[in-house]
């Protein structure tokens, strides 16, 4: 199978399970292949099986946060895109994020079709590289 034949992979990290189950019906609706994780910790040992073409991580989670999470990918040197998403909108937040590698930073409730953009131009670049 030609890999421009497999659906775009997207991992969404959030501890909210309403926001999983949200963001997987926004982003399924848009042929993505979603794959939900409710830790970070739980994303990060799946990445031993499948890397995904783009991230999608809340900010303020219990155990690992998704400063944490980047973190730990820059540091093990796994680039993956990353869209940082967060219900609080503290001052140097998104620069802290951004700095750290995120490629964009969104505040919840955050407009859906901002999101499918931004993953959207995230994943195309990848296609791009290949």
């Amino acid at each position: 199978m030609a890999m421009s034949t497999l659906a775009t992979h997207v991992a969404v990290v959030d501890d909210d399970v309403s926001v999983c189950k949200a963001l997987t019906r926004l982003l399924s609706a848009s042929s993505f292949d979603v794959t939900t994780f409710s830790s970070a910790r739980e994303f990060l040992k799946s990445l031993k099986s499948r890397k995904p073409d783009c991230l999608v991580a809340d900010l303020h989670m219990p155990d690992l946060t998704g400063f944490d999470l980047q973190r730990h990918l820059n540091r093990a040197g796994i680039a993956i895109p990353i869209i940082i998403i967060t219900a609080f909108n503290e001052p140097g937040l998104r620069e802290r994020c951004q700095s750290a590698g995120a490629i964009a930073f969104l505040l919840k409730p955050f407009d859906g079709t901002e999101l499918l953009d931004i993953v959207h131009t995230a994943t195309k670049k990848i296609e791009n590289r290949v």
